[in-house]
């Protein structure tokens, strides 16, 4: 009997079997997929993620991969006279952001995991969830290694990304559920220096993030209804929207080849999934997602882990009623936190900059200090309430 199964060894799932782990409880970790292999990702992890894996003692090791800080942003809003430059204020002293690749985060977390003492398989199919004659899941069953198997805990932990298999089974609904807004496509540029650089226009953004091995993670984004005539012909269409959106990212661009690939999806789906039931709570993704191009998934998986995790306490080893009052707490936590960020997301999804939010931008790149202020919000330290400074109520 393990305390807790955790399906997902990705940014939500590693995180929490090594927090609990620490916390002296028996974990079992599991993942379909191979140690180090990669996933479709906006790589970003802003300033309160890089906090977490300080507090985790994981920082050193993520920039040892040779990712480099994104200590400078650059944000344009084509076609205006709006470019701010700057960096966030931070938080807990960290000013920067990271954007590794995930081969190279996400073993840092696995490794994490089974060094505070978690059980790890990878290549590990979960294909049922076991439950007891009251209706509780009490473990999983599965495949691994071309075997059947059943593992039982006290709580099922479903960190298995948008695509949940833990919710699928467990019959989690959808509390909130909104339309697709944009798709995104991206590959990476060698030899074209960058931090991390935004653009935006009407029906347009594009991005241009420094990663690992000297490289640069460029993304664009469509309109989701243009998806079909998108991926028709992918390549050109990118490569037409940076040009059109970003002129001058285009120009360090021109006459080289992307080193990889592009990648893409139209599937960027925004919900909140009912967070817990009886022996059962999802986290990361698998509860909650959002479009990609605030690029907060990770950061804001981080911290429902932290705040899971806070919840749960000593309670794996009581009776179930405190094990699901610790659950219910997590899920009110959890929307309360990420709803604000949610509607924001959309808002920029949308791809309709309007002029209220233009003059706003107008103002603010007048004084560093309101700069810094917007990138705070950007990253997901403060809200937008915090940028309506007397300076900036007295510049608008």
């Amino acid at each position: 009997m393990y305390d807790a199964i955790v399906v997902g060894a990705r940014c939500a799932g590693a995180p929490t079997a090594m927090l609990l782990a620490r916390a002296g409880h028996r974990v079992l970790l599991l993942d379909k997929g191979a140690f180090g292999s990669d996933v479709l990702s906006t790589h970003l992890v802003h300033q309160p993620g890089v906090a977490a894996l300080a507090r985790w003692g994981l920082l050193d090791a993520v920039r040892a991969t040779g990712c480099p800080p994104l200590d400078r942003v650059r944000y344009e809003v084509t076609g205006t006279d709006i470019r701010l430059d700057g960096c966030a204020r931070g938080v807990e002293g960290q000013r920067a952001g990271y954007a590794p690749r995930r081969h190279a985060l996400d073993p840092v977390l696995v490794r994490a995991a089974v060094a505070a003492g978690a059980e790890y398989r990878e290549r590990c199919a979960v294909t049922g969830l076991l439950y007891d004659d009251t209706g509780r899941v009490v473990g999983v069953e599965g495949r691994h290694a071309g075997r059947a198997f059943t593992e039982r805990a006290r709580l099922v932990i479903g960190a298995d990304g948008m695509r949940s298999t833990v919710a699928h089974l467990a019959g989690a609904p959808y509390t909130v559920e909104d339309p697709r807004l944009t798709c995104a496509y991206y590959t990476y540029w060698t030899d074209v220096p960058a931090t991390l650089e935004l653009y935006e226009r009407a029906g347009a953004w594009v991005a241009a993030v420094a990663t690992n091995d000297e490289a640069t993670l460029v993304l664009a984004y469509f309109p989701q209804s243009r998806f079909d005539e998108v991926r028709a012909d992918a390549f050109t269409a990118y490569l037409e929207q940076i040009r059109a959106t970003a002129p001058d990212l285009y120009e360090r661009l021109r006459g080289r080849q992307p080193v990889e690939r592009l990648r893409g999806t139209g599937d960027q789906q925004n919900y909140f999934r009912q967070a817990t039931g009886p022996g059962w709570v999802l986290v990361g993704d698998s509860g909650h997602h959002k479009d990609s191009i605030t690029a907060r998934g990770i950061s804001d998986g981080f911290r429902q882990v932290e705040s899971l995790v806070e919840r749960l306490g000593t309670t794996l080893g009581d009776g179930p009623e405190r094990l699901d009052a610790a659950l219910g707490k997590f899920a009110e936590d959890r929307d309360a936190a990420l709803l604000p960020g949610y509607e924001a997301t959309l808002s920029v999804a949308r791809l309709q900059p309007h002029e209220q939010r233009l003059s706003l931008l107008r103002a603010v790149q007048k004084d560093p200090e309101l700069t810094s202020i917007y990138f705070d919000m950007v990253a997901g330290i403060g809200s937008a309430r915090a940028l309506y400074t007397p300076k900036l109520l007295a510049l608008l």
